[in-house]
């Protein structure tokens, strides 16, 4: 929502009081107001009841996504009412009606079309700042406008030559001449080379500025001309805020509705119509003003009065709501607002862009010919490598492609599996570095050979008897093995005869058993521990994974957020920047007698306070941008004076300096 909307929401809702307090309501049966006014026939029921319909469709609160009427849809519902000249009270009442609700809904185009056209005149002025303020930024511009001076240069050239050849052109040199085609030709080209030569002989005292100066001299001439169309449009807002509806509707009293229903109507009844008649001469005036390109900005105020002041309109009524002239139709103010948006708006529209055209930055087309042009030549290049190099392209991003999602499988998601299963301890996830059976294995081996040995060698001349054999088993399961050994010793002392004919070898397979089985105890004994700690090894690889994970989506978050962030901070700064100007343009004026700002200040307050209300709504929370809005108000109220104004500024700068 903009200020103009706001604005002409106050002005509707203040002509539907006055419709409620001062004409008989919607609401009320058509015969009760045909009793009252004793003047209207039944067979104008239907009159009345398309009239109420057309009112309706311009207040604000038909569309309250779209308050504002489209000038086409303006013009349609003037057509379409068919305003009479009819003297009827109530029906003349209603067009009259019809016309205010018209021309508030023009008066917001017209408030909107000027506050648009002159916001955007800031950022050209800051781009010439910026080319004034580098000289590489002055060269680079120089090289980008180049071909068009060299175009404008050319026409001036050719122009000249047609004016000394009687207005023949090219063509005309073609088929003129005595000596036929090539005479033609000579003539042409003998005064191309005079009007060149005169050209550089004027261009003599240009040439000893310099290039560079020449360009910054035409910039600072650009600059001036948008700063004459951002004094006129401002003092064309003022104008339009100071002296039209929307005065009226916060100070006036020419749309002021009684305050009870008890009140005397009939006072003043045509107050309001004199302050309708008064805005459409405003607004006429301000437009056939704004647009002349001789009138100078100190003296935009008094063209306007002394338009305004041979205008029948304006002075319809005097101050106290006595009529002056005589009362002209609905259909005449009609008329004058189908002026207003068939052909003065319009006029507005096309020398405003001329001249932000002529004086405003150049169009993209030529900021960036010049990196279009080299893109273009060096396309065929870039295009031929691609061509040759596609297969290899290709597979570079295949394999990159491959690379990620095998990343991603490897040492994220199994890595991540893995851990799950520990946790809810699967036996396929288990960490181990030796199967689970094999020392029981191993064990009961050793076992059977020991006993084996035990019994095939025993110590006495009687066999082994079943006791002596579950201790020699039991001993063998502690790790002793006493009758290998016993048996090792003795063939150890005779080697040669142990090894042929004894048990030595034997003895010493049993002994390479026990080695393996106590290696596998050990073993077990660091598989036991790994299984302790299979957890804390499942996050020691996932973590590899994750860490790349995280640091890739930081990388990504801070490289997009970055442009968020950026795009944010840039809010802030603007709103920074608008509330700096806003002190500004209020500390440097000049106040009336009254302690009021001048109408062109005022303007210029209103584009900056815009902009400022547009930025804050993307910036702060809701409930806090309506209270916002609340300062804004007392901001653009220009009766309270620029001391109490400033006081408002100085209020937003500590309230809100947390999103400044």
């Amino acid at each position: 929502m903009s200020f103009v909307v706001d604005q002409i929401r106050r002005i509707d809702s203040q002509l539907d009081r006055l419709q409620l307090s001062g004409l008989p309501s919607s609401g009320e049966s058509y015969s009760d107001s045909a009793l009252a006014e004793g003047s209207h026939d039944t067979a104008e029921s239907p009159r009345i009841e398309n009239l109420q319909s057309l009112i309706k469709s311009l207040s604000t609160t038909s569309s309250a996504r779209y308050p504002l009427s489209s000038p086409s849809r303006i013009e349609d519902v003037l057509q379409q009412a068919s305003l009479s000249t009819s003297d009827a009270s109530y029906e003349h009442d209603l067009e009259w009606l019809l016309v205010s609700k018209a021309t508030v809904q023009v008066y917001g185009a017209i408030l909107n079309t000027i506050l648009e056209s002159t916001i955007p005149l800031s950022d050209d002025l800051y781009y010439w700042d910026d080319i004034l303020g580098s000289y590489r930024y002055t060269a680079l511009y120089s090289i980008q406008t180049s071909p068009s001076r060299i175009w404008e240069w050319g026409k001036d050239v050719y122009t000249d030559v047609r004016k000394r050849g009687h207005g023949r052109g090219l063509e005309g040199f073609r088929e003129d001449g005595g000596e036929g085609i090539r005479q033609g030709w000579r003539q042409f080209y003998g005064l191309v080379r005079e009007v060149v030569r005169e050209k550089n002989l004027v261009d003599v005292r240009r040439r000893i500025v310099g290039p560079v100066a020449l360009i910054r001299g035409e910039i600072k001439a650009k600059q001036a001309g948008l700063r004459r169309v951002r004094m006129m449009n401002a003092n064309a807002l003022g104008v339009l805020l100071g002296e039209g509806l929307g005065n009226e509707s916060m100070h006036g009293e020419g749309l002021a509705s009684p305050a009870n229903k008890y009140a005397n109507h009939d006072e003043h009844p045509h107050r309001w119509k004199g302050s309708i008649a008064r805005s459409i001469a405003l607004m006429e005036a301000v437009l056939v003003k704004v647009s002349d390109p001789e009138l100078s900005v100190d003296k935009f105020d008094a063209a306007i009065a002394e338009m305004t002041d041979e205008d029948p309109y304006y002075e319809l009524y005097s101050t106290d709501g006595e009529q002056t002239v005589s009362s002209p139709k609905p259909m005449e103010a009609a008329g004058r607002l189908r002026k207003l948006l068939q052909t003065l708006l319009p006029e507005y529209k096309t020398t405003s862009s001329a001249l932000v055209r002529e004086h405003g930055k150049p169009s993209r087309l030529i900021r960036y010919w010049l990196p279009v042009a080299v893109a273009l030549i060096s396309s065929t290049t870039v295009l031929r490598v691609v061509v040759n190099r596609k297969a290899e392209i290709l597979t570079w991003i295949r394999e990159l492609g491959t690379t990620i999602i095998d990343f991603w499988s490897n040492w994220v998601v199994e890595p991540t599996k893995r851990v799950i299963g520990t946790i809810r301890h699967d036996e396929s996830s288990e960490v181990s570095i030796m199967s689970k059976r094999s020392l029981e294995g191993d064990r009961a081996s050793l076992e059977r050979m020991v006993v084996d040995f035990a019994v095939d060698n025993p110590e006495g001349e009687t066999p082994l008897n079943e006791s002596e054999i579950a201790s020699i088993r039991a001993a063998v399961k502690e790790g002793d093995l006493t009758p290998v050994l016993k048996a090792y010793e003795r063939d150890l002392a005779h080697p040669f005869t142990g090894t042929v004919k004894g048990n030595l070898i034997r003895a010493l397979l049993i002994q390479i058993q026990k080695t393996k089985v106590d290696v596998e105890v050990a073993m077990g004994g660091i598989d036991a521990l790994l299984k302790s700690q299979e957890l804390v090894f499942g996050f020691v690889g996932l973590t590899p994974g994750v860490l790349v994970t995280v640091a890739l989506w930081r990388w990504l978050s801070s490289t997009l957020g970055s442009r968020r962030g950026s795009a944010r901070g840039r809010k802030h700064g603007q709103m920074v920047r608008e509330l700096r100007n806003i002190d500004r343009i209020l500390s440097n004026s000049r106040p009336t007698e009254f302690g009021e700002l001048y109408y062109k200040d005022q303007g210029l307050l209103l584009c900056e306070v815009h902009v400022l209300r547009q930025t804050a709504d993307q910036v702060l929370p809701a409930q806090l941008y309506r209270e916002f809005l609340e300062e804004v108000q007392d901001l653009v109220d220009i009766r309270t004076g620029v001391q109490r104004q400033l006081k408002v500024v100085e209020r937003m700068r500590w309230a809100y300096a947390k999103w400044f």
